[in-house]
């Protein structure tokens, strides 16, 4: 069941989610481009984060996102980029048009079923659905701490994996394969803590629940040996890539 409140808190931000947020490696991109692509969309595309990774692998790239201030920033960022107004459940695009479809860091607030309808509408057959996530290395102690902090509901076993574990089948799909990228961020002790206040939990909190989210985040870079007394941090990111094949 998606919460919608979370869902919809991204509204709220658009320009600090483009300056905090990483972005993705271009080896995901790799993974979900055939040789040759006429048309690649980016469904749920925020403000071009992995949109900008299909410029130059797709003649015709096409952007949907329901936030028009993240689609503002896409615009400035991705000119070349055919942005439009639209959710996962409701592409603005007509069908066959695509050859594959990405969704980076979303498909977990999707409807499911209606947004496999609709990605499978607009693509071709045979066509490819990619879906991206960013998380943490669960390797690394700080930063699993930090998001035991964001997402108290979260099994430690649990957290690892929560925001991106697709399933093996989707409506209209073949599964074909997941790949696993790891690399490495250089990241400021503030820009860390900016990147925190971009995500839902925070958004959707109150002034007092939030500032008490930052003390403790705070408090454990101030005590793990890998970020006192320091400003710059080596941050790990795992990013999944899961494939599919419409059917």
């Amino acid at each position: 069941m998606v919460d919608e409140v979370l869902a919809k808190s991204f509204t709220l931000t658009g320009a600090d989610y483009d300056r905090y947020r990483p972005g993705f490696p271009p080896a995901a991109a790799d993974m979900l481009m055939p040789p040759t692509v006429r048309t690649a969309l980016g469904l749920a595309a925020g403000t071009g984060k992995f949109t900008e990774l299909l410029v130059g692998r797709a003649h015709r790239v096409i952007a949907v996102e329901p936030s028009e201030s993240m689609l503002e920033i896409l615009r400035s960022k991705l000119p070349e980029v055919e942005a439009h107004l639209g959710s996962a459940e409701r592409i603005p695009v007509e069908s066959g048009v695509a050859d594959v479809v990405t969704v980076a860091q979303a498909f977990h607030w999707f409807d499911e079923d209606a947004a496999c309808a609709e990605i499978a509408r607009v693509l071709t057959p045979g066509g490819t659905l990619g879906l991206v996530w960013n998380r943490f290395d669960p390797m690394c102690g700080w930063d699993r701490a930090a998001h035991r902090i964001a997402h108290p509901a979260l099994a430690d076993a649990d957290a690892a994996v929560a925001t991106s574990d697709a399933p093996d089948e989707l409506p209209g799909f073949d599964f074909v394969r997941r790949e696993q990228i790891h690399s490495t961020e250089r990241i400021r002790r503030d820009a860390y803590l900016g990147r925190w206040s971009t995500v839902s939990t925070f958004l959707v909190a109150d002034e007092v629940a939030r500032t008490e989210m930052f003390d403790a985040i705070e408090a454990v870079l101030d005590s793990d040996p890998e970020t006192r007394d320091r400003e710059e941090y080596e941050l790990p990111i795992v990013t999944d890539v899961f494939v599919y094949r419409r059917t």
